[in-house]
């Protein structure tokens, strides 16, 4: 194994570190709270684009729970970071703007996070590397 080899592999293996590990912490900390408690969740949530509570909590979830599955086993993982993305940029930017960098600073942390995964893509330890044609890419 050469010095390209090992590069390519400490990518990959740090790829999926960063996908499992942030994917699991959004589900953890954020999903599945709103997902058990869906009621009690339903008076909390802000609803900035006016559609409802209840559509805006189906959103946060589709967000916070599909996705970061998605980019867990890295199945459309690129794709699947696109809600994260808008929920973290609406939450920092319209819902909690007055936030200084310190207070907002785990959403900062995600937003940096699940761009990566965007931009770099899931990686070859991936189930995506099994999908067909430019499904492999998204």
């Amino acid at each position: 194994m050469n010095a390209l080899q090992r590069d390519e592999r400490a990518r990959d293996a740090g790829l999926l570190f960063l996908r499992v590990s942030g994917g699991l912490f959004l589900l953890w900390v954020h999903g599945l709270p709103k997902l058990l408690d869906f009621s009690a969740q339903l008076q909390l949530i802000e609803d900035p684009f006016h559609l409802g509570s209840h559509l805006t909590l189906m959103l946060a979830i589709f967000a916070e729970v599909v996705c970061p599955l998605l980019i867990v086993a890295g199945v459309l993982a690129r794709l699947a970071c696109v809600p994260i993305l808008f929920v973290l940029l609406v939450a920092l930017l319209v819902v909690h703007p007055q936030w200084s960098v310190a207070e907002g600073q785990f959403g900062w942390l995600l937003l940096i996070l699940f761009a990566t995964v965007f931009i770099a893509g899931p990686g070859r330890l991936a189930l995506n590397v099994r999908l067909p044609g430019v499904l492999r890419y998204a």
